[in-house]
């Protein structure tokens, strides 16, 4: 079953560089995918389409059955968790425990139910410890950490993850690489880490100046692009 459907997606920043040219993807439960490219290709761009921070057009776009258009976005953010690629972008309040806890409150749990959803998340992470501390004083490894928890505690079908391994040092990003594969949710990477999509996804897609030139298998991909 595809969760995600995109027919002929196009967008344009409001200053009017065109960003996409007629995207289409179908995107399979459970599938893995990393979405590569130089920078400025498009990847970014169409991540934010996915849960409606920017908004294109296209002939089709859907998640989860759901047109992607405001009436249907409460639900489709509750669906698709976005971790952006710097993770003070999504940590801002003063504890790890109201970071992870704010996507719940928002979506309207209260009480022992946030408490439950953020403890799970913070175990997912393998952070739980950190639940008193604040954000910003953790490495920059345990933010990456709690920005996908932040997303996780809403209990999404989709992650979404832009440049998850950018400069993280190489025990850290091993470990960003080994969480990423315990988790069992439709994931999209957009990275530059030909090695993070080899040991995490099955499926590669090669953006280019805001159109798709390539999409197989990430062995294929890889190989037929000349990329390594």
């Amino acid at each position: 079953m595809n969760v995600i459907e995109v027919k002929n997606l196009h967008y344009t920043y409001p200053d009017g560089t065109s960003a996409l040219h007629g995207i289409s993807i179908d995107v399979a439960r459970g599938e893995s995918i990393g979405i590569i490219g130089a920078n400025g290709a498009g990847k970014s761009t169409f991540l934010l389409n996915l849960n409606g921070i920017l908004k294109g057009t296209a002939d089709i776009f859907q998640v989860l059955g759901q047109s992607v258009e405001d009436a249907n976005l409460k639900f489709i953010r509750s669906k698709v968790g976005v971790v952006f690629q710097d993770p003070d972008n999504q940590l801002f309040m003063p504890t790890v425990f109201d970071d992870v806890s704010f996507g719940p409150i928002n979506m309207g749990l209260g009480g022992e139910s946030v408490v439950r959803a953020v403890d799970k998340a913070l175990a997912e992470v393998d952070m739980s410890a950190a639940i008193k501390r604040s954000s910003h004083h953790l490495s920059f490894g345990e933010k990456k950490r709690v920005s996908i928890a932040t997303v996780l505690s809403m209990d999404p079908e989709i992650l979404v993850l832009d440049e998850p391994s950018s400069n993280l040092d190489p025990k850290h990003r091993n470990e960003l690489i080994d969480l990423l594969n315990t988790l069992n949710h439709t994931k999209l990477i957009a990275t530059h880490d030909l090695d993070l999509v080899k040991k995490c996804c099955t499926r590669a897609i090669i953006f280019d100046k805001g159109r798709i030139i390539a999409d197989g298998k990430v062995e294929e991909i890889i190989s037929r692009n000349n990329l390594e």
